[in-house]
């Protein structure tokens, strides 16, 4: 706790500094984990020379999932610990065989690492490891978050978070939960899997300060609240690890009185951006890089959606991330904010590379469609959830309907979608009694075979 509470204060001292300042911080900071790591990690030995320290860091090559799967072992600067060991504990905490004490997610591995795995819905699994040290920094990175929704925590003013994601025990959100260890901290983790029904009961019960969850999952509480059947008041509602669309976070804004907060996060990196009051995204540039590119790889320009993004995190030494390859698609702004934070602003946030289908186009020729452009279109009618496939040569679209939804109108608007962006396809519309989720509870926004 004394090492999580020293990153807030060093983290709350750099948001006071210059933009200068902070690029000039984060540069430092950059030097010195290419400096670590090219003289502890195998791999990042081969990669990195001398000159490299100084070299622009687009001159580096990126390190994908892929790479980062089977050289774990090579990226390590601390060859204690190994892939097999730390998949192994892993495998172990999610199968709940571990030994009670051990099993909690808060608790250090060999009272020295935390550790914590993706879903593995963009391919294989990943594991991820952090020291101590790491680790109050990945703490301090959410708390961050929290402090820009001015929400205020101590032993004068309790705070009770409601945590609407995974219950899954190696996930990082559960991690983070498990390891916030004071008295004057309640919180309430539920399932998105779960049954709405349920969800709605427990929180009437709990009555949260702080609402966070998924934004399909608080979509689907917002429309619950609107109905009369949710009655909870929370001083901050906060969105993670989905994309907020507009009509999504308005309908929340409706719902509870205040706009939500949009928070981006990764398991690989921690928080990246969070919302001011202003209602701006802002990255942690003093915690993390990030690159926004094109397919190929090149820069992509400010105030251009990227096809994928590349990230640096500067405080990882364990496990070192030099220009990690996200399927993250996001939008840098140049414009400043007017709340006075010395960070580069992100506008959109357009989900995965990998949400797209293909459509069938003129003859030997398939046309690709973003599945996440869909989401602000279906989300500005009363819809809990839905999904898109492709039937034949039409979109197809499953919704799980709220209150009166106008299909028609719904088709519609889609359809125009279509035509405006020049896709060649018909559109179906059915409905269903739930969309399919991830193993942490995410939304799944394809029909995968």
């Amino acid at each position: 706790m004394a090492l999580t509470l020293l990153g807030r204060r060093q983290l709350a001292q750099s948001e006071t500094m210059s933009p200068s300042g902070v690029r000039q911080l984060a540069q430092r900071r950059l030097e010195d984990l290419l400096r670590f790591a090219s003289s502890r990690s195998n791999l990042y030995a081969k990669r990195l020379s001398p000159r490299s320290i100084k070299a622009p860091l687009e001159a580096l090559p990126p390190l994908t999932r892929s790479e980062l799967i089977s050289g774990f072992d090579d990226i390590l600067t601390d060859h204690s610990v190994s892939a097999a060991l730390a998949r192994a504990e892993v495998d172990l905490r999610r199968s709940g065989r571990a030994q009670p004490g051990r099993a909690q997610p808060g608790r250090a591995w060999r009272h020295r690492w935390w550790l914590a795995a993706t879903a593995g819905t963009t391919g294989d699994p990943a594991v991820f490891i952090w020291s101590r040290r790491e680790w109050a920094t990945v703490l301090a990175s959410y708390a961050r978050a929290m402090r820009w929704a001015e929400v205020t925590i101590g032993p004068r003013s309790q705070l009770r978070m409601a945590l609407v994601s995974t219950s899954v025990p190696t996930h990082q959100s559960a991690v983070v939960g498990a390891s916030i260890r004071v008295p004057f901290v309640q919180t309430l983790t539920l399932d998105a899997r779960s049954a709405l029904e349920r969800q709605v009961e427990r929180l009437n019960g709990f009555q949260p300060r702080v609402l966070v969850g998924y934004a399909s999952a608080l979509r689907q509480l917002a429309l619950a609240q609107l109905a009369g059947e949710l009655h909870v008041h929370p001083d901050a509602v906060m969105s993670a690890s989905e994309v907020l669309t507009a009509p999504t976070a308005a309908l929340l804004g409706r719902a509870w009185g205040r706009p939500p907060f949009d928070v981006y996060a990764a398991t690989e990196t921690a928080g990246i951006a969070s919302m001011c009051t202003r209602g701006s995204r802002h990255l942690y540039s003093d915690l993390v890089v990030v690159e926004p590119v094109n397919a190929d790889g090149s820069p992509t320009p400010l105030g251009t959606l990227s096809h994928h993004t590349l990230v640096t995190v500067l405080f990882s030494r364990t496990l070192p991330l030099i220009r990690y390859e996200m399927s993250d698609r996001i939008r840098l702004l140049d414009e400043p904010c007017d709340c006075g934070l010395p960070y580069p602003r992100i506008g959109e946030l357009g989900g995965r590379a990998e949400n797209t289908l293909l459509l069938p186009g003129d003859p030997d020729q398939s046309v690709q469609l973003d599945v996440d452009a869909l989401g602000p279109i279906i989300e500005a009618f009363p819809v809990l959830g839905w999904q898109a496939a492709v039937r034949g040569d039409a979109l197809a679209l499953m919704v799980v309907p709220g209150l009166d939804l106008d299909e028609e109108a719904l088709t519609g608007a889609l359809r125009r979608h279509l035509a405006q962006t020049g896709t060649p396809a018909s559109v179906s519309l059915r409905r269903v009694e739930a969309i399919p989720r991830t193993g942490l509870g995410k939304r799944v926004p394809i029909e995968r075979p």
